[in-house]
């Protein structure tokens, strides 16, 4: 259902409320009694009241924003956002981040990387609060190297929810720039100690499938990829299980890097030839 609908809905339920509200104890007790119900139950109203008109101004001063984004009118959007944040430096997380997202839809990995320079002095902080996003930015503009040195600044300093990605990230930023060993590190204790099967499953893929090829160890590096695929396979029984949980992160733009590795990792671990 679509932003504006809701927001009819929601308008709709809380005017009928009021009117239901105010109407039934008068027909109900009659005029002489629903005058101490009005004056018990007035800070009520004026809740309601207050949230609707607070939804309402919310609403409308963002509703071009809302409409941009259901019609997925791209160049239109990042016009609308440039302005917003760029001219009118008005660097909100919220509108930082559909910003670069805006900007890697549309495959402009340059424009995610001004972006960031630019928050980062206006609001340093909410480069940290999207670091998958410019840190994917450089990954798609082809600079492994400058992903990693970007992923190794905030294995600590993300967004707790994302601090297990950004490590990912790294590891797969290190795999791309071919430096082998340190990637096989981060990858070997991913696939033993994450907490999300994705990333688990993930990180045990490519122990397996590439890291093999040019570990010094053989041994270590396909037992730590063995113990990952069992915890995955210990919680999803199913390469359908697989692709539910998987399926939780491709609302985030920068998972599109993922979307053909997550497949080959879902054969690897639930094919019959795995």
């Amino acid at each position: 259902m679509k932003f504006k609908s809701i927001f009819i809905i929601f308008n709709i339920s809380i005017v009928f409320f009021l009117l239901a509200s105010g109407l039934l104890p008068l027909l109900i007790l009659g005029s002489g009694f629903s005058g101490g119900f009005f004056a018990a139950a007035w800070p009520l109203f004026l809740i309601l009241i207050s949230a609707l008109a607070g939804l309402n101004v919310f609403y409308f001063s963002r509703r071009r924003l809302y409409y941009l984004l259901e019609r997925e009118d791209w160049p239109a959007l990042q016009e609308y956002l440039e302005q917003r944040v760029l001219s009118r430096g008005h660097y909100s997380s919220r509108l930082v981040q559909i910003l670069a997202n805006t900007y890697l839809v549309m495959s402009d990995s340059a424009a995610v990387t001004a972006l960031e320079n630019k928050t980062a002095i206006a609001k340093p902080a909410l480069v940290e609060a999207n670091a998958l996003v410019f840190g994917a930015a450089r990954i798609l503009g082809g600079d492994p190297a400058g992903a990693a040195g970007f992923f190794s600044l905030r294995l600590i300093r993300g967004k707790a929810k994302d601090l297990q990605w950004i490590r990912w990230y790294y590891g797969f930023s290190l795999l791309l720039d071919r430096q082998f060993g340190k990637a096989e590190a981060e990858f070997r204790v991913l696939a033993f100690e994450s907490g999300d099967a994705v990333i688990t499953g993930l990180s045990a893929y490519f122990l397996a499938d590439t890291l093999l090829k040019y570990t010094e160890n053989r041994g270590e590096c396909q037992a730590k990829a063995d113990a990952g695929r069992e915890r995955v396979l210990g919680s999803l029984k199913t390469i359908d299980d697989w692709n539910r949980e998987a399926a939780k992160i491709e609302t985030e733009v920068h998972a599109a890097i993922l979307k053909k590795y997550i497949g080959q990792a879902g054969t690897w671990l639930f094919g019959s030839g795995a």
